[in-house]
């Protein structure tokens, strides 16, 4: 027992959750700890473990902690949800826990978990029954533990049925930018306190709105967190301003009329975002591109753009430029494998100025529409595609408090190649980040963002197409079977560590990464485009500190 007298040992630990659907019903596997561990002999507990020194992340260290005592790897499991890190004293333990949870869908089954001397059995439980109790006989806040991965246990079955839709709906979402998924995080959120049970006080009821929008922002698309963030922190700010104005007192049930306030602001701040901010993002670049190359507008010489990826923010601001201001233009888009995002851009730009040209042609003002020229480059010539241009613009998924900006994979090579290519008219290149104040994130290093890592088939099917030579089929062929014996023998030497799987690799692995995000330094970075008008470094970083109080301030107690 430790004493006053001697400090708690602090440990970071992570707390994974098994979870599978049994006929719908969702259970999570319990480990009871055997007689050989340090703490907690003989309870009931999650696959858990410290977080090491060589570990990157707390959730590298649930999968290691996952594969050395179930055997369990990322064949069988897949990542369900995290939970926000807590942290309380044990002072029979003598111990100082941050517990980092994590929820995990089993994928294989059961007989594919297999125990390792840490555990002496284990078994499945209605994820509503388990309680911080002793006749429960779980480790210390099992139930805290849990309920900070299984919110359908504070929230109810159906405002936690939204939740958990929504979020697989936001995972699964490749196609939409940084902005549109954003918009859809604030329809998840306003879906759910929807359907949130008002009874109790109000104090419970908004710890649960805080709650489920913690949820939608580190669940949902964590690679476009900070636009996510930003537009729900908004969010929470709005409704915090309607408990007020309805006099809600903490101790106090939130009122029919109240909820029915907050759900028709959501409402408002849902439509106002479809159409204000990309309009005011789009009048700033054209307002300094009207300053800078006036002479562009008068003698009808196109202004040269480079841009990439597909983003709703640069194609409305694109078709401002064009049809709003009078521009002529010389744009060149980079395809951007593998989703081939660019090819949309390009397509949908053209198909949107020649239904505009029509209409303006109907109303007598064709004259507004000048000449446009559009190339679509691959992306490995970037260097030719970036050669003569006047302004290289990227958008935005996320901007760090640095200013740095991470964007689809492929935007620092444009960026470079037009930095070290003459620009126009001998000119250096602009280059101008486009995209809300919602994309700025909260203080904190960009390596501490989520490098989102997609599926390699994404890049391997086209490789396999029909119109490739007979040599690049073949080679594609033996890479997927390499990775297809690395994923069995993998497998295999999980479940018999003895035995080891089939190979005719002789020792050579292959691996396929799939990034889709990279991080564009500050320094390269000349403007930001943002709906206050044109925002510096210097902005960026306030903006971001602002963030930070308001996040501390309305998550931190959670």
């Amino acid at each position: 027992m430790a004493t006053d007298n001697k400090p708690l040992t602090k440990r970071s630990v992570v707390s994974s959750f098994i979870f599978k659907y049994d006929n719908g019903k969702p259970l999570v596997a319990l480990f009871r700890r055997s007689d050989k561990v340090n703490t907690y002999q003989h309870h009931l507990a999650p696959i858990s473990g410290s977080i090491d020194k060589e570990d990157a992340t707390p959730l590298a260290a649930a999968w290691r902690e996952l594969h050395e005592e179930t055997t369990l790897t990322p064949s069988s499991l897949a990542l369900l949800r995290q939970g926000k890190p807590f942290f309380f004293a044990d002072l029979s333990a003598g111990r100082e826990w941050t517990v980092h949870p994590f929820a995990f869908l089993l994928l294989a089954g059961e007989d594919a978990i297999h125990t390792d001397w840490e555990h002496e059995g284990w078994g499945w439980h209605d994820p509503l029954e388990v309680e911080d109790s002793d006749q429960f006989g779980g480790v210390p806040r099992l139930a805290e533990s849990l309920r900070r991965v299984w919110v359908e246990r504070d929230l109810g079955g159906d405002a936690g049925g939204v939740l958990a839709a929504g979020l697989e709906r936001l995972r699964g979402d490749y196609q939409s930018g940084a902005r549109e998924l954003a918009g859809d995080a604030l329809r998840i959120l306003r879906d759910v306190i929807a359907k949130l049970d008002t009874r109790g006080t109000s104090e419970a009821w908004w710890a649960r709105v805080r709650f489920a929008a913690w949820h939608v922002w580190k669940n949902g698309r964590e690679s476009m967190g900070a636009a996510i963030m930003s537009v729900l922190l908004s969010a929470l700010r709005s409704i915090e301003d309607t408990l007020k104005e309805h006099g809600i007192r903490p101790d106090s049930e939130v009122s029919t009329a109240c909820k029915d306030t907050v759900l028709e602001a959501l409402g408002r701040q849902i439509a106002a975002r479809e159409k204000a901010s990309s309009r005011l993002v789009s009048q700033a670049l054209a307002a300094y591109l009207e300053a800078n190359f006036s002479s562009r507008l008068a003698s009808q010489e196109p202004i040269s753009i480079l841009t990439l990826s597909e983003s709703s923010t640069i194609s409305h601001s694109l078709r401002h430029l064009v049809v709003e201001s009078g521009f002529s233009l010389d744009l060149r888009v980079l395809e951007s494998r593998p989703l081939f995002e660019g090819v949309s851009l390009a397509g949908s730009f053209a198909d949107d100025l020649v239904s505009a040209r029509a209409s303006l042609q109907g109303q007598g003002g064709a004259e507004r529409t000048r000449k446009v020229s559009i190339t679509l480059y691959s992306d490995a010539a970037a260097v030719l595609a970036s050669r003569g241009v006047d302004v290289v613009l990227i958008g935005a998924d996320r901007i760090a408090s640095t200013g740095a900006v991470s964007n689809k994979t492929g935007s620092l090579p444009a960026i470079l190649s037009a930095r070290h290519v003459t620009g126009g008219r001998g000119a250096p290149a602009k280059v101008i980040v486009l995209g809300e104040s919602d994309k700025v994130a909260p203080p904190g290093s960009p390596e501490e963002h989520v490098v989102e890592e997609n599926d390699p088939a994404q890049l391997v099917r086209a490789w396999n197409a029909d119109y490739n030579s007979s040599r690049v089929r073949k080679g594609a062929q033996v890479i997927a079977k390499l990775l297809k014996e690395r994923e069995t023998r993998t497998e295999t030497e999980t479940e018999n560590p003895e035995e080891g799987g089939p190979d005719s690799s002789d020792g050579v692995e292959v691996a396929v990464r799939n990034i889709f995000f990279e991080w564009c330094p500050g320094e390269l970075i000349d403007i930001y485009m943002t709906e206050f008008g044109q925002w510096t470094a210097k902005d960026i970083a306030a903006h971001s500190e602002h963030l930070g109080a308001e996040q501390e301030r309305l998550f931190s107690d959670l």
